[in-house]
């Protein structure tokens, strides 16, 4: 009888969710870049990044699809998987795994023809996405006049990547828990006002991540706002970043190593003069702040002229940065040069 009822429970499930022939794809990228420092050593200048990525979907009878990806690291080891539902009641996707963090996926997003202001090592910035590479499960969803929402939880933020019927245990039981969450709204959906604002992006994100569950601690925290539009071949983008590091552990009194905070602001204005090629300039300008305020933090600003040419799958870009007061300290330079080739297949 208990063999029977697990048969027609076996039988119901697939009949209300059965698959179709799924898919499977590998895609990846190279690159090698040609990278100089005017202010250190810099050594042989050749560097070389690559990635493979296997993605897989397929499509249940009730509409809803699943898809699983698998990327590599730079020694193309296991990287970050995921396992995503898509199209759930026609509107959300779920998503379990490592990749896919909102905020670390919109740390700069103001528009450059190449590389991010400090893309190319030009600097030492503190940035939000901390994160990034965590297990969690996430809901992307869209929703009218707000735009597209994108959440993730993470109930151990100790770095674990578990295999299957295994939980992390004690790999770090002092470490909380974590969450992210962003949110894009197309400026031109807005009633009204909307009519004046076709080609403006508001993005807004905010990160916390519960440094101690045994010592009464401050919390880890992040919050971004970025405006970005875009006309023709122009693009022009601001983008503002709060990232405190919070307390590693409780102390009687506040320390300049601990609870420091980081205030960004990047400005970015690119110029597509034909369909491949691309200028931008670009300036990333970081405040330091300690909980104490006994240091003395000069501001960290990063200006970087980008060239970028697109020839059907390879890109070739160039990137000129100069830092002054680099990591902080007065009158400190860290100017690069960056060549770059990139090749997608």
């Amino acid at each position: 009888m208990k063999i029977t009822k697990i048969l027609v429970a076996l039988s119901f499930l697939f009949a209300v969710s059965t698959a179709n022939a799924g898919e499977l794809t590998v895609t990846g990228n190279m690159e090698t870049t040609y990278s100089t420092s005017q202010d250190g050593t810099t050594g042989n200048p050749f560097g070389m990044d690559r990635e493979l990525k296997f993605a897989g979907s397929t499509e249940l009878d009730n509409g809803i699809t699943v898809s699983v990806m698998q990327d590599t690291s730079d020694n193309l080891g296991y990287g970050n998987s995921q396992i995503s539902f898509g199209n759930i009641a026609g509107l959300a996707t779920v998503y379990i795994g490592s990749d896919s963090d909102p905020m670390d996926a919109v740390d700069d997003i103001t528009p450059s023809a190449y590389e991010e202001a400090n893309g190319s090592g030009s600097g030492t910035y503190n940035d939000i996405g901390d994160l990034a590479g965590e297990m969690g499960i996430g809901l992307k969803v869209s929703v009218p006049v707000l735009g597209a929402v994108n959440a993730k939880y993470y109930p151990k933020a100790d770095g674990a990547k578990n295999a299957d019927n295994a939980s992390s245990a004690a790999t770090n039981h002092a470490v909380g828990s974590g969450g992210s969450v962003t949110i894009t709204t197309n400026l031109a959906d807005l009633p009204i006002a909307g009519a004046f604002l076709d080609g403006a992006n508001l993005t807004l994100g905010y990160e916390e991540v519960d440094n101690s569950t045994v010592a009464n601690t401050q919390d880890q925290t992040g919050a971004m706002a970025a405006l970005n539009y875009s006309n023709g071949p122009i693009s022009v983008g601001v983008q503002k970043k709060m990232h405190d590091e919070g307390q590693a552990a409780a102390t009687a009194a506040a320390t300049t190593s601990e609870e420091q905070m980081y205030i960004d602001t990047i400005v970015g204005i690119a110029y597509a003069v034909n369909d491949s090629l691309s200028v931008s300039w670009n300036r990333y300008t970081s405040k330091k702040h300690d909980a104490i305020m006994t240091a003395q933090n000069a501001d960290q600003e990063t200006d970087a002229i980008n060239i970028g040419y697109t020839i059907g799958g390879m890109t070739v870009g160039f990137q000129d940065a100069s830092t002054d007061n680099a990591g902080h300290v007065l009158n400190t330079k860290d100017d690069t040069r960056t060549l770059g080739v990139s090749v997608a297949f």
